[in-house]
């Protein structure tokens, strides 16, 4: 076979539970910006018709911008096609809607959360945050075992989901419910870190997306919405639930709040942090303060972005880096490939700290940019303060593990020392 005609698999989810495709990525945007993939079933997941994996920064941006040619609406944003019967529920939720299909509906939603999500009420929870990162880096420390422990289990996975639902207004008692929810929904994909999927009346595993496998949750936005109305607080549950939306629109902000909220540092805190172990000089330059905070937790978003990939399916006959598309091809944009696209950073593959400017599309582009990068970054922020101010070096104790993912950048364990002098 011709080298140059060699087009490197980026579907399978299996790859990403082996680390991210970085030299397939380097392929496909040298030689193949805008290249075919085929969809062949995997782990009894059906197969697909195939799409278009799009993997220069430039041409990710251009699908990410152009809701009318690239279109969130006509089939939701997974690659994986959704049964027709679940599509009108799908676009429910602003995340599968476009500003000029979806009858006002996205920009009206996006703006009762940006009141929502307001800087100052993201910004007011900041000392909790700070508390919470404190008491839970102590809480490893102390229960180390040979020195080590799992980071994920021990601090991010908890960091992620009590800082969301201080923010949403949770009750304590029900945080586990969220947790639990986030699990199935996102890594679904993956054998180990996901419970057994429900299996249709075909054999086939059903999609834990589908509104038939959301009631348990939906009854719960329900119920926590009706309590806010009666015991109002300053969070955003309240905000919503006097809002004025209708019961659908509300189960899915709570569905996409509680999911996307939650997995995006959950991704993001051990995925900067296992970057920093793998690079002792950069975290040095962090420890001793010559690099500024805000532009390395930019970097290290840069460098393990937490979703890493999202579909648009084409509206119209188009071309893209030369590649006609036909309305109707889906169209999948490679987060992790535009982060590492030599035509837009300098030097990709280091980790540079201070870097300036930085155009990474950790948290996307366009229309659909994401309204909780503030309070990610904030988190993200503080930890590695946290980090800096209590705990050694990090360094890796044992393998970590990745999630089995196309979809979700995940770190699922990450054995870290613990014990030692700060520094």
């Amino acid at each position: 076979m011709d080298p140059a005609a060699y087009v490197p698999d980026v579907f399978d989810p299996r790859i990403y539970g082996a680390g991210i495709p970085y030299e397939s990525y380097r392929l496909l945007r040298d030689r193949h910006p805008v290249a075919w993939q085929p969809e062949p079933e995997i782990q009894g997941w059906p197969a697909g018709p195939g799409f278009w994996a799009v993997t220069r920064h430039a041409d990710v941006v251009r699908v990410l911008r152009d809701h009318a040619t690239y279109s969130s609406w006509l089939g939701a944003t997974q690659i994986r096609d959704p049964d027709p019967a679940d599509l009108p529920f799908l676009r429910r939720t602003m995340l599968n809607q476009d500003p000029r299909r979806s009858a006002g509906d996205h920009g009206r939603l996006r703006r009762l959360v940006s009141r929502a999500f307001t800087p100052a009420r993201v910004d007011a929870f900041a000392g909790r945050v700070r508390e919470r990162a404190r008491t839970l880096l102590a809480t490893a420390r102390a229960k180390a075992e040979d020195g080590a422990a799992d980071l994920v289990r021990t601090v991010t996975d908890e960091y992620a989901l009590l800082n969301l639902t201080d923010l949403l207004g949770v009750p304590a008692a029900d945080r586990g419910l969220l947790l639990e929810w986030t699990v199935r929904i996102i890594g679904y994909q993956d054998p180990e870190d996901a419970p057994a999927p429900l299996l249709g009346p075909d054999g086939k595993p059903l999609n834990p997306r589908s509104p038939a496998l959301l009631g348990e949750m939906f009854s719960y936005a329900r119920e926590l919405a009706a309590h806010k109305r009666a015991h109002p607080g300053d969070d955003v549950m309240t905000a919503l639930a006097e809002a004025g939306l209708d019961p659908a629109e509300l189960e899915m902000f709570f569905f996409l709040l509680t999911v996307a909220g939650n997995d995006t540092v959950r991704s993001a805190a051990p995925g900067g942090l296992l970057a920093l172990a793998r690079d002792p000089g950069a975290y040095r330059l962090l420890a001793e303060g010559r690099t500024p905070l805000h532009t390395a937790v930019d970097e290290l978003l840069r460098v393990h972005p937490p979703v890493l990939s999202f579909r648009r399916t084409a509206a119209v006959d188009t071309e893209l880096a030369g590649q006609p598309i036909r309305a109707g091809d889906k169209v999948v944009v490679f987060h992790a490939s535009a982060n590492h696209d030599e035509r837009a950073f300098t030097d990709p593959g280091r980790l540079d700290l201070a870097r300036t400017p930085n155009p990474h599309v950790s948290f996307g582009d366009g229309p659909h940019v994401c309204l909780g990068a503030h309070f990610a970054r904030l988190q993200l922020r503080v930890l590695y303060e946290e980090w800096r101010a209590a705990m050694p070096a990090p360094e890796l104790a044992g393998p970590p593990r990745r999630l089995v993912s196309n979809f979700i950048n995940g770190i699922t364990r990450l054995p870290l020392r613990v014990s030692g002098p700060a520094g």
